[in-house]
């Protein structure tokens, strides 16, 4: 028994069809999604196989966390232009009014664009991404063995019991990490005391040094693979609201290309007053919070600091992170609330 508002598979392999007959539109959605990593990591391998004395491996961290948020920032543009288009071919080419005489739920016509707009981004997302991780593995500097947290080298590896045992272990490069004040020669006492208090932070640095100076691990490689891949199916579902919303494709594309360049960065870095929670509405800065990581060294956190949430998240704010359970609504809430907001128009609207 089939549902009625349902959509059948022609049904999504009609809208996927459609999607890439826009050849120029595809053509700009790859070039921006798998254009500056293959171009930058394969000039990277070039210059190292010709000049390895003056240029390095292709693969750093550094670059990897470059990359990986430079495709997550086209990813999101990329995606958001897609919605749209996803969104409004109908109404511009005319084809609307046919589509509603023909009996088909308007429901279904509006849930088939989902997953045929999501079946062109997501093989490009991982094809990137798949040669950053391939480079960064196999191409990439040798994986250090100790950490600098402030010019003192610390084995890799501790949590924070382990690193508070090691600096009691060592008072004498402990003594240079933690603030003791000016006076004579500390005893042991005195930095015992001073690493008991400072722990949380040192770990903090510890933690940021660690992920900024080696490569990604496989688990951390797979978690920033669901962030990208979530981020550009946000980008999606909401251009895709948004367009069904406004019938227009330039102005969709236009708002939301605001929206990530210029509003998110500016509320993710200050604090608006008696506005904070206004701010944490916008699903830009949830996904700052649930940024990997490693995408995130030393960055962020506001005042109380950066914070491990989920899938290992440290966050990428300049303002206090909002809890866990607020940062997963606002995620959910942008992806259900801009579906039900473009199915309510492409129900409601006059064919």
């Amino acid at each position: 028994m089939t549902v009625a508002w349902a959509p059948s598979w022609p049904l999504i392999a009609t809208k996927h069809l459609e999607l890439r007959k826009r050849r120029g539109l595809i053509i700009v959605v790859a070039l921006l999604i798998v254009g500056p990593t293959i171009l930058i990591l394969g000039l990277r391998l070039i210059f190292h196989a010709v000049d390895p004395a003056s240029y390095g491996p292709a693969g750093s961290p550094g670059i990897f966390q470059a990359l990986a948020n430079l495709m997550a920032e086209f990813g999101f543009l990329s995606a958001a232009a897609l919605g749209a288009s996803a969104g409004t071919t109908d109404l511009s080419e005319g084809m609307f009014r046919h589509l509603v005489i023909t009996g088909r739920s308007r429901l279904a016509l509006y849930l088939a664009r989902i997953p045929a707009g999501l079946a062109i981004l997501l093989p490009l997302v991982a094809v990137a991404f798949t040669a950053l991780c391939l480079v960064t593995s196999y191409a990439g500097v040798p994986q250090p063995t100790s950490v600098s947290v402030g010019g003192v080298s610390v084995p890799e590896h501790f949590d924070q019991a382990e690193l508070q045992s090691w600096l009691l272990q060592h008072p004498r490069q402990a003594v240079n990490l933690v603030p003791l004040g000016p006076g004579p020669a500390p005893d042991v006492a005195q930095i015992r005391s001073a690493i008991d208090q400072n722990i949380v932070t040192l770990y903090g640095d510890y933690v940021s040094n660690e992920v900024g100076g080696s490569n990604p691990a496989a688990n951390e490689m797979a978690k920033i693979g669901l962030w990208l891949t979530l981020e550009v199916g946000i980008g999606f579902m909401v251009g895709l609201g948004l367009g069904s919303l406004t019938g227009q494709r330039t102005l969709t594309t236009i708002t939301l290309i605001g929206l990530e360049i210029i509003v998110t960065p500016i509320l993710a870095n200050h604090v608006i007053p008696y506005f904070l929670d206004g701010q944490r509405l916008v699903v830009g800065l949830a996904m700052d919070q649930l940024r990997p990581a490693a995408l995130a060294p030393g960055t962020g956190g506001g005042p109380g600091g950066p914070g491990r949430v989920l899938f290992g998240g440290r966050g990428a704010l300049g303002i206090p992170p909002m809890p866990t359970w607020a940062m997963i609504s606002v995620i959910v809430g942008w992806i259900v609330g801009w579906s039900v907001i473009g199915a309510w128009r492409m129900i409601t609207r006059d064919a």
